[in-house]
């Protein structure tokens, strides 16, 4: 078994006093267990921890349901100002736990990440996060984001997870017919499906 770091035992130590005895953020995350009252604390960790294979793992902790909407707006935060050079590390993790953790009531911040094409493919998982949206503008986000090329594909994808639950924008079709042609296998799939329900 790897060595703790510093950071992680006292994070392990305060899950401890808790009731949660797991060796790493791993085995917390794996457990099958609700553990929503540990969420303040793995919050107040991520404010502090410096070590980035840490923090990522505190993020991927915090990639539950029952985090939200505690976490969604530090993980914004988070999102925003994470160290990561190449778009596909801490960020495109804290990316990730915001499509789970998506809540409406951040959904301009959110939409304002999604698109803010400096972040590149970190946004991936924001983009999915979207089909978790009520909000009626969420289907021409998608639309716009198809012709981005870092997310188009999971815009794509998005809109195809929405039309398993009810028919896509008209406005989504032209974007779609094009995403045909895509070199993606799963992105003209994903086109296909769409466009099967387009109104």
């Amino acid at each position: 078994m790897t060595a703790l770091t510093t950071e992680e035992g006292d994070i392990l130590q305060d899950l401890a006093a808790l009731g949660y005895a797991v060796d790493s953020l791993s085995s917390l995350r794996m457990s099958g267990v609700n553990y929503r009252d540990a969420v303040p604390v793995l919050l107040e960790h991520l404010r502090k921890v410096q070590d980035t294979k840490v923090k990522g793992e505190v993020v991927r902790a915090l990639s539950v349901p029952w985090a939200r909407p505690a976490a969604t707006p530090v993980l914004i935060d988070e999102f925003r100002h994470a160290e990561d050079a190449t778009g596909l590390g801490l960020r495109w993790t804290v990316g990730n736990a915001l499509e789970v953790v998506w809540d409406d009531a951040f959904y301009d911040e959110l939409v304002e990440l999604a698109s803010d094409t400096s972040f590149g493919r970190a946004r991936e998982m924001i983009v999915l996060g979207l089909t978790r949206s009520k909000n009626a503008a969420a289907d021409a986000v998608l639309v716009e984001l198809m012709d981005d090329s870092d997310v188009g594909g999971h815009a794509v994808k998005a809109l195809a997870k929405i039309a398993a639950k009810r028919s896509v924008s008209a406005d989504a079709r032209p974007g779609l017919e094009r995403k045909l042609a895509d070199g993606r296998a799963w992105v003209r799939a994903g086109a296909r499906r769409a466009l099967a329900v387009c109104a």
